[in-house]
């Protein structure tokens, strides 16, 4: 097969590496890419947005299928456009992707088929929606947007100032633009937080193993939320238990919802889950593989990518075995300075090798460039430093260890990666 994949940060990079080491797989493209990315599939400087640019570039290459990774060009119907031009996708069509470009829907979609989530009221009046928060005198309460807005568009108010300040910014201001025309305000969850990815052609619905984000960009937990700081796998707060809570009361009924509501999805759903007191609730979902936790959950698939990437889009996933390995995955995000805030571009990377890689370890390009031999950065987050271990342990170290041997000016990472573990 040819594939081309869409989009240019680390996700998109684990899914190149990930499909090269597939036997079926004879030509890899990838559009726009980055530095890293180029060292592993032929690059095109196609816009992710750009439907006719996706599609002339397809055909050119004869691609025999597109992997259309990031939101922005599922919900705008990439899928749509390229399969109407009968060309085969990975990922979900823009009445799908519905499920993560609007959280109204996804949330009344939840209320309508009982799937457990926090409480929530949806406004389109800034006025109202402080008036509600006031009534309810609960803190913090959760702000979202209702439209994609770069994975930042969640404000956690700890009081009423933060709350009238983030409706005024979301709604008045409009710094997502139209995504803030509305609002959920939900009641604020409390307990482990828990990713699971999940391959389903619409029929079938096949779990990949769980891992554990850090979205907030300092040690601690603190600071600013990010796109992600790094990810393990397993998730160890994810038992068989809850995992099998988990299929009965959410995935299932969520492919289920779906098809009831004409809008099948093919592709990767990911589920964002809280692990409460009153058992797992969804905190949002995706509709695409999420990043960082690609990159520590493909490093442990066993079965061949590409074989499934081809049944999802054929609707026959329900034919395969899906096998992962047992071994422990850990993912360091190195981040610009200055970042999710503003950040220098174009600074040169010291310690990777001529494929922008490192001894021991998998470097997931997220922000890079490559220019005159040099890797340079081009984003917040640059690289995400991968290992395997035999625990999670060994994993974190093999990647830290890694991480030290990588530098560019003003670069930052969280130390603490993974160490948020079960009190016994």
């Amino acid at each position: 097969m040819k594939i081309l994949v869409i989009g240019s940060g680390g996700r998109e990079h684990a899914i190149v590496r990930k499909l090269k080491e597939s036997p079926l797989v004879e030509a890899l493209y990838c559009a726009p890419g980055n530095g890293g990315i180029s060292r592993d599939a032929e690059c095109f400087p196609v816009n992710a947005m750009d439907k006719e640019g996706m599609l002339a570039l397809a055909r050119e290459k004869g691609a025999d299928l597109v992997f259309v990774a990031p939101d922005d060009p599922l919900a705008a119907g990439m899928v749509d456009f390229l399969e109407a031009a009968g060309i085969p996708c990975f990922g979900p069509n823009a009445a799908a992707a519905q499920i993560e470009a609007s959280k109204v829907f996804s949330k009344d979609l939840m209320k309508q088929y009982r799937i457990p989530t926090a409480g929530y009221e949806v406004f389109s009046d800034p006025k109202a929606a402080l008036q509600y928060i006031r009534e309810q005198g609960k803190y913090p309460a959760v702000i979202k947007a209702d439209g994609l807005a770069l994975g930042k568009g969640v404000v956690i108010a700890q009081n009423e100032e933060e709350a009238k300040e983030a409706l005024h910014s979301i709604m008045e201001d409009k710094i997502f633009g139209e995504s803030g025309a509305q609002v959920v305000v939900e009641e604020f969850l409390t307990g482990p937080e828990v990713s699971v990815l999940a391959f389903t052609d619409g029929k079938t619905l096949v779990p990949m193993v769980s891992s554990m984000d850090h979205k907030r960009a300092y040690d601690g937990d603190k600071g600013p939320n990010t796109g992600g700081m790094g990810t393990i796998s397993p998730n160890p707060f994810y038992t068989e238990e809850v995992a099998k809570a988990c299929m009965e009361q959410i995935f299932l009924p969520t492919m289920e919802a779906m098809n009831a509501e004409g809008r099948p999805f093919k592709g990767c759903l990911y589920f964002g889950l809280m692990l409460t007191q009153d058992g797992p609730k969804v905190i949002e979902y995706n509709s695409r593989f999420g990043d960082p936790e690609t990159q520590v959950v493909l490093p442990r698939l066993d079965t061949d990518f590409a074989q499934i990437v081809e049944a999802v889009a054929q609707e026959r996933l329900s034919e395969l075995s899906i096998q992962w390995s047992e071994q422990a995955s850990a993912c360091v995000v190195i981040a610009s300075g200055g970042y999710p805030g503003s950040y220098p571009k174009g600074l040169e990377i010291s310690g990777l090798d001529e494929n922008g890689q490192a001894q021991g370890v998998t470097v997931y390009h997220a922000g890079t460039k490559l220019e005159d031999g040099k890797f340079l950065t081009n984003g917040g987050r640059v690289l995400g430093v991968t290992a395997l271990g035999e625990t999670l342990e060994e994993a974190l170290n093999k990647a830290y260890a890694a991480v030290e041997g990588i530098t560019f000016d003003g670069a930052f990472y969280r130390r603490d990666i993974g160490r948020r573990r079960p009190q016994p």
